[in-house]
């Protein structure tokens, strides 16, 4: 007769009790949905990183075609002459491009990267301390040198990386930043001489 004195539980806490786990279902899955999606920001995030790699690359292809009078002045050099500060450059351009895919798969594509971003900013702060012809030229390769290997190897980083469902958009973000930099290039070129001083 045991039984007969236990308390009778009441038919709505049953129903609360058994109601509990759905409501901490449902909390658990909004809060699943508001909370930050790590693929979805390397989705983002990473091509604009590469994207900036490649806007100064394409950025410093064209600089100096509004500041060769003022370095020429500068350096004492014949403004004709210093053509050979473009041409260094895009000639190390390409004599590197081929070798940064050999690279990247040799020693890994991200290491690569980053050796690049290093030599591509010591190339551009020798030639902001360029006091000849000489001197800018061979610091003009070697910013070459660097952006050779930003720009295959950055986009072989995103390809790696960003899922093929993602793929087109990433390369959307990567590709419109690095198109702007060719037709601005002069325009800051122009705007840092005329209000600063070409060294910057």
């Amino acid at each position: 007769m045991a039984h007969d004195a236990l308390p009778a539980i009441p038919h709505e806490s049953i129903a609360t009790t058994a109601a509990l786990p759905a409501e901490i279902t449902s909390s658990a899955s909004e809060a699943a949905a508001t909370a930050p999606d790590p693929a979805r920001r390397k989705v983002l995030v990473l091509p604009l990183i590469v994207a900036s790699a490649l806007f100064m690359q394409n950025l410093d292809s064209t600089v100096l075609a509004t500041s060769l009078p003022a370095i020429a002045t500068s350096l004492g050099e014949n403004p004709i002459e210093l053509k050979l500060a473009l041409t260094s450059y895009l000639l190390a351009l390409a004599v590197w491009l081929p070798a940064s895919g050999w690279l990247a798969d040799r020693f890994g594509a991200r290491h690569i990267f980053r050796l690049a971003i290093v030599i591509f900013a010591l190339g551009s702060i020798g030639c902001g301390f360029a006091n000849s012809l000489p001197q800018i030229v061979i610091f003009r390769v070697i910013q070459g040198i660097g952006g050779s290997m930003m720009v295959p190897v950055g986009r072989l980083i995103v390809l790696r990386s960003i899922p093929k469902r993602e793929l087109v958009g990433a390369m959307a973000w990567m590709t419109m930043p690095a198109l702007i930099g060719p037709l601005v290039g002069p325009l800051v070129g122009g705007f840092i001489t005329t209000y600063f001083d070409w060294r910057w």
